[in-house]
């Protein structure tokens, strides 16, 4: 895959944050990290169908510059809207009474993040409105140096969070000067900054 293509598959998977739920979108990321293309592709077109998620005519177009087949049947069922829906969610700097403690994935993902080209992290309470995919939450936002890779970023940290922890929480890798989608802009002007290790 070259350098134009895996942008594009990082553009698509920034977009659909906050509009396919979280653990599938997780897998998504992790599996186009992983170079498995093939597998990535269906796992994105079974889920946009699957979960009802409507597509803008542009990450149609993305999403066919990228498939292994561009033109897969799979695509003309795809729901397509004139302009992305707002984000289904929330953001807040701190959470409710009662919310789940971060402090441990605080540390662990503080101390972690530098390591895949962390420029800090942020944290924000995510709550969600009727028909968001997934419900309250703590949500991460690490913005990346230069020319780090957010899919390869994104897989080591939710993957160390999950096998040191045993905990997941949603994370969001953003690239140094791009155009952040509206989930990742909204969660990213909320978030507090987690001090560092």
């Amino acid at each position: 895959m070259d350098a134009k293509t895996y942008a594009a598959v990082t553009e698509v998977c920034a977009r659909l944050a906050g509009r396919l739920p979280d653990d599938t979108l997780s897998t998504l990321r992790e599996h186009y990290a992983a170079g498995e293309w093939d597998l990535a592709d269906g796992t994105l077109l079974l889920n946009l169908a699957y979960e009802h998620v409507a597509v803008t005519r542009e990450e149609l177009d993305l999403i066919r510059s990228f498939l292994g087949d561009p033109d897969s049947p799979e695509l003309n069922s795809l729901l397509v809207v004139a302009e992305a829906p707002l984000p289904a969610y929330q953001f807040s700097p701190g959470g409710p009474a009662g919310a789940a403690d971060p402090s441990r994935a605080d540390h662990l993902l503080a101390a972690e993040a530098r390591g895949f080209g962390g420029q800090g992290l942020r944290r924000a309470w995510r709550t969600p409105f009727d028909g968001a995919p997934d419900g309250a939450a703590w949500v991460y936002v690490v913005p990346l140096a230069g020319d780090a890779d957010e899919l390869k970023a994104f897989s080591g940290l939710s993957s160390r969070l999950w096998s040191t922890l045993r905990e997941k929480w949603p994370i969001e890798v953003v690239g140094e000067g791009r155009s952040l989608p509206p989930y990742q802009a909204a969660a990213l002007a909320a978030a507090r900054p987690v001090p560092a290790a």
